[in-house]
């Protein structure tokens, strides 16, 4: 019975361990006001994930609504992939938020995770 009990253990910590969602984002050919989203990787988006829904928001204005986009489930999702209202800072730097929620078929929320940088860089 001993050995089960830490059989078990194991099992549970391994499963607790499984990796979390992330993403990033790079401006990559992003200019000022630019209205194409700029590149972003996810990593360890979970199981049954079908579409991303991402969008941004000015840390330093976060009322004025930057808007996002939806798009089919990828690692890398090009410059481009949709339009929204880029960073446009009226002067010196902003600090923008990525949110990308992953989406099953249902369109059910299965992970969120969130990337910030400043722009301009």
């Amino acid at each position: 019975m001993r050995s089960v009990a830490v059989l078990m253990i194991l099992l549970a910590s391994t499963i607790n361990a499984a990796a979390e969602m992330s993403v990033s984002f790079e401006w990559g050919p992003t200019k000022k006001c630019d209205t194409k989203s700029p590149p972003i990787s996810v990593r360890d988006a979970p199981e049954g994930t079908v579409k991303l829904q991402i969008s941004m928001t000015d840390i330093n204005v976060p009322d004025y609504r930057h808007g996002g986009g939806t798009v089919a489930y990828a690692k890398s999702v090009p410059y481009g992939a949709f339009r929204y209202k880029g960073p446009c800072p009226p002067s010196g730097k902003h600090k923008y938020r990525f949110t990308v929620k992953a989406l099953d078929a249902n369109k059910k929320t299965l992970a969120t995770a969130t990337a910030s940088r400043s722009f301009p860089e």
